[in-house]
């Protein structure tokens, strides 16, 4: 354990290994970021780089209007509707 945070550049670094646990982490539904890293036993902020890459690479969607807490949700998005898989379209 430790209690200072980590270089961000780290965190990137780790993007594509920590993509299939934060996908399992969505298979049973929507979650909200703090949700997903209390189900990947991760921090919240690493979360939240990983779900702006796959966000950003088209793997997940953020859902449209904020919870009662103003968190959004983030859910899959259908293999299909991905596109070329780059998140371009």
């Amino acid at each position: 354990m430790h209690d200072r945070a980590r270089d961000p550049r780290e965190i990137i670094r780790d993007e594509m290994l920590m993509r299939d646990r934060l996908l399992a982490a969505l298979r049973e539904g929507p979650l909200t970021v703090p949700e997903i890293a209390a189900a990947m036993g991760s921090p919240v902020n690493e979360v939240m780089y990983w779900v702006m890459s796959a966000r950003r690479y088209g793997y997940v969607e953020e859902s449209v209007e904020p919870t009662e807490d103003d968190y959004y949700q983030y859910a899959l998005v259908k293999k299909e509707d991905r596109g070329d898989g780059d998140g371009r379209g």
